[in-house]
């Protein structure tokens, strides 16, 4: 019994060899992005967990002005709190060999010899600075890979006011530098930003910092409640300038790090179950039409005494040995591109140590899923040959009863050839497979969309950021506040064409029960060099009497146009107001909150001062005035447009072009499993009609016109189905990718939209060629002897 039915199975899938490797390779599509996607997340999140740790990581972070290092005991006695890390940090401007450009590094006081810091530094290579040496640094490792430094090496940064040749002991990394980004940058630029440790005591002596600290780091006990201690915590840090404690879960790097996370999680679910599903309607609509074909197969077994339980479970053993092929397939495929997408993302999450793990159980949960997606796509097939008696089913299925169409009684049909009347007769009289046809077909074109909608957003966000927002070529952030009157300054430069100032003030917004802490932006009113501008509405101007608010915080906040909200102040003398919302802008960046920069001295109750410049710059004289800047004491950040807007498209280049393109291959090899599926389906339904249709007289063309054209017009109507179908799926995957640094809108550009469709026309011209030569093939005098 075992070995006949073993016969037969190996016989059917030699026969279908075609639709079954078409059916199988859908299914290894989705068992690799199932596999590579939960594979790279539990590498991801393993080694992240295994590092903080290892090394750790803080639990709550304070930044303040600067604060007496005797604070410690009151800071220690809150409770939960488990060891206290006072340091200092500073951002210094640097001049690094090989650019141009200025580059920014975070400086951070290391804890004395001998004591195990919070947040420990990894030293990869090298070794920590000397206490007795005052010019010895360590080096985060990502930026001197980035500009080719290594031990031994010198960089020149300016440490309040002075330059300072400092000498690299060692390469290193740390749990808070995971994703390694500056203030106000979204991207990684290695090569313009970096991280760098010095001893306490030396940092001390630059920055006049003796016996005090403007950073706090705190680990805590198991047992304790954060936001206790974030609270007590800003109580005791208030009157030394504090802008508000957080949470690990609100710190940079450990956000990104989360909320990449996050997103692998949603894709890992999402994508792997479409193709899945697909692949279980693959199925359904293989064996559904190969039980019409066998119909009087399937009376004979039964007939010959097989139950009905033993003819449903062979086909399916048919849908399992497809699964299976996908499997041997999909598996290494899967572990093969969870290496690639580990190593992309070494690139960007610094870890000591980051593999890809190979995890038995995303294995075998991964050839479960493909096998519950096998049983549902066979088990209505199965069942249907199980319900066949053996009188009805060695039968010839009774033709379907003609009614005439409403083409037929409005008389257009009589005007058409034969050929594409029978086309249009066909698909009227089997509703059913039509739509199968079309619904199998617009599912792998909204997949194929759904793997570049990721890029085309991005693209978005980058063309309304660099091409309505910010139109300076180069951005200065200062140390600290400074007077109006450096926009003067600024302007004498070499090559400054224009200068805007900003003022950045950090506050919390309330309002009802509801609190969030952001920075309200002083703008120039009539600036020309950085904009308020939304995705949908265009440009908004600064209103001088109220604040404009991103959409994303003022429906953090439940606030609309015309409400007021409460700003207290987290600088100066730390005022509290009660402000309108003038405006609401649907920008795609961050939480941000504007103003006219003019009121905001009013909102602080100082003089005028700025937080920064935005410069527009003559080309010719730039790299003047990168030298200028590489020795300003007050500037501890420059940012040039040009070099990020590099930056950001290496970033796609190497993770989202190479992801997008991944899933957009996949799903290209479901567009054409499908279609030859289809196409091939139909020559096997159709062949004796086909057949019969020569013997009375049809061309070789016109049969083969028939047959084609049919499944040409099934798929020219799926088209458009697939991609309203790819738009509504990635309008299900746009609040799955709602960051606060940045959000994903719904756009699909006219690149993506051919690409989801030219593989579709391919794969049927391919297959249109494939059928034709089988049907120069039929063996027509078989079909003459064929017996009702």
């Amino acid at each position: 019994m075992v070995a006949a039915r073993l016969t037969m199975l190996s016989r059917e899938l030699w026969r279908l060899r075609a639709q079954v490797t078409a059916a199988a390779l859908v299914v290894a599509c989705g068992i690799a992005v199932l596999v590579a996607m939960n594979g790279a997340w539990r590498s991801l999140a393993s080694s992240k967990d295994r590092y903080y740790e290892m090394q750790r990581f803080a639990d709550v972070f304070a930044n303040v002005k600067r604060a007496p290092v005797s604070l410690e005991r009151p800071i220690r006695a809150i409770p939960g709190v488990r060891e206290v890390l006072m340091r200092i940090v500073h951002d210094v401007t640097a001049d690094v060999p090989g650019t141009r450009e200025p580059a920014t590094l975070r400086l951070i006081s290391l804890p004395a010899a001998g004591k195990v810091g919070i947040n420990g530094l990894w030293v990869s290579r090298g070794r920590l600075p000397d206490s007795s040496r005052d010019d010895e640094v360590v080096l985060s490792v990502a930026f001197a890979d980035a500009n080719g430094l290594d031990v031994g090496g010198h960089v020149t940064a300016i440490l309040n006011g002075h330059a300072r040749r400092l000498t690299i002991t060692g390469l290193g990394m740390s749990p808070e530098y995971v994703y390694e980004v500056g203030q106000g940058m979204v991207f990684p630029d290695n090569r313009r930003f970096g991280v760098m440790w010095m001893g306490h005591a030396e940092m001390e002596s630059a920055f006049d910092m003796e016996g005090g600290f403007n950073d706090l780091a705190i680990l805590l006990d198991a047992e304790a409640r954060p936001q206790e201690v974030v609270t007590r915590l800003d109580r005791i840090l208030l009157r030394y300038g504090c802008l508000g404690a957080y949470e690990r879960t609100l710190q940079q790097s450990n956000r990104f790090l989360s909320d990449e996370l996050d997103e692998i999680r949603v894709i890992a679910n999402y994508v792997p179950a479409l193709f899945l599903a697909v692949a279980a309607f693959l199925l359904y609509t293989l064996l559904s039409r190969l039980v019409t074909l066998q119909r009087a197969e399937v009376g004979l077994l039964k007939a010959f005494g097989y139950s009905t339980g033993t003819v449903a479970l062979q086909y399916v053993y048919f849908g399992l040995a497809t699964v299976l092929l996908g499997v041997l397939l999909g598996v290494p495929g899967g572990l093969y591109l969870e290496k690639l997408l580990v190593d992309l993302y070494r690139q960007y999450f610094h870890f000591p140590a980051l593999n890809a793990e190979v995890s038995p159980g995303i294995v075998v949960g991964a050839v479960m899923a493909s096998v519950c997606a096998a049983s549902v796509g066979s088990a209505s097939a199965a069942l249907r040959a199980g319900r066949l008696s053996p009188v009805e089913a060695m039968r010839p299925e009774l033709p379907l009863g003609f009614r005439a169409s409403f083409l037929d009684r409005a008389g257009l049909l009589a005007v058409l050839p034969i050929p594409l009347r029978l086309i249009l007769r066909n698909l009227a009289r089997r509703p059913g497979k039509a739509l199968m046809s079309i619904t199998a077909i617009a599912l792998a074109v909204g997949l194929t969309i759904v793997g570049r909608f990721g890029l085309d957003g991005v693209n978005t966000i980058l063309n309304l950021q660099f091409g309505r927002v910010q139109h300076e070529d180069v951005t200065l952030i200062f140390n600290e506040p400074r007077p109006l009157r450096v926009v003067h300054d600024l302007a004498q430069m070499p090559g400054v064409l224009r200068v805007e100032p900003f003022r950045v003030v950090p506050v919390w917004l309330r309002h009802a029960n509801r609190s969030k802490r952001t920075e309200i932006t002083g703008l120039e009113a009539r600036g020309e060099l950085h904009e308020i501008a939304g995705y949908t509405s265009g440009r908004h101007a600064v209103a001088s009497d109220g604040l404009v608010l991103s959409a994303r915080l003022a429906a953090e906040l439940g606030l609309s146009v015309g409400e007021r909200v409460e700003v207290e102040v987290l600088e100066g003398r730390r005022n509290s107001l009660v402000m309108r919302v003038a405006d609401v802008v649907d920008d795609l960046l961050g939480a941000a909150a504007y103003m006219d920069h003019k009121a905001s001295s009013r909102l602080l109750g100082e003089a005028p001062a700025i937080s920064g410049a935005y410069l527009r710059v003559d080309a010719d004289k730039a790299q003047l005035l990168y030298q200028r800047l590489k020795g300003l004491p007050v500037v501890s950040s420059v940012i040039i447009r040009s070099a990020v807007i590099a930056s950001i498209r290496r970033t796609l280049d190497r993770t989202f072009v190479v992801f997008s393109l991944v899933l957009a291959a996949f799903a290209t090899v479901i567009v054409a499993g499908v279609v030859y599926n289809n196409f091939r389906i139909a020559l096997s339904e159709r062949g004796n009609e086909l057949a019969s249709l020569r013997v009375l007289g049809f061309s070789q063309q016109e049969v083969a016109g028939i047959l084609l054209g049919e499944q040409l017009f099934l798929t020219v109507l799926s088209l458009p189905v697939g991609i309203a179908l790819g738009y509504g799926l990635c309008a299900l995957l746009v609040p799955m990718f709602d960051r606060e640094a940045f959000r994903i809108p719904l756009h699909l550009s006219r690149q993506t939209l051919a690409q989801a469709l030219l593989p579709a026309i391919g794969a049927a011209a391919v297959a249109a060629l494939l059928v034709q030569q089988r049907l120069r093939r039929l063996d027509l005098i078989a079909v003459l002897k064929t017996r009702e």
